[in-house]
């Protein structure tokens, strides 16, 4: 991740690590699909994320929601409309990425 210039969250981090080489990370059957690392600058590219929300860094979606971390901040996650972003206040979902993934499969 050449142009990342923040330092991701500890736990997410981890996680990054724990699903390594796999082209991405579907949470359960919910349609959640987390990012593997080498897709997240593209992703956040695509998105034109560090224009709209250039506090933010997107690390996965589900259709037009998409799921967020703060830069250089805590493990918190942050959902907002892609068709949204710079305009509605980022959402808080769970205090860090495993939290977040049993929200989705009790919630989606």
């Amino acid at each position: 991740m050449d142009n990342i210039n923040f330092k991701l969250p500890k736990m997410y981090e981890k996680f990054l690590e724990e699903i390594k080489g796999s082209d991405e990370f579907p949470v359960g059957d919910t349609g959640v699909i987390l990012y593997e690392e080498k897709d997240l600058e593209e992703r956040n590219l695509t998105y034109e994320v560090f224009e709209y929300e250039p506090d933010f860094f997107m690390i996965g979606q589900d259709g037009d929601m998409a799921f967020f971390i703060k830069k250089d901040s805590d493990d918190t996650i942050y959902k907002n409309d892609l068709g949204a972003l710079g305009s509605l206040e980022m959402e808080e979902v769970s205090s860090d990425i495993y939290e977040f993934i049993e929200y989705v499969k009790e919630h989606y």
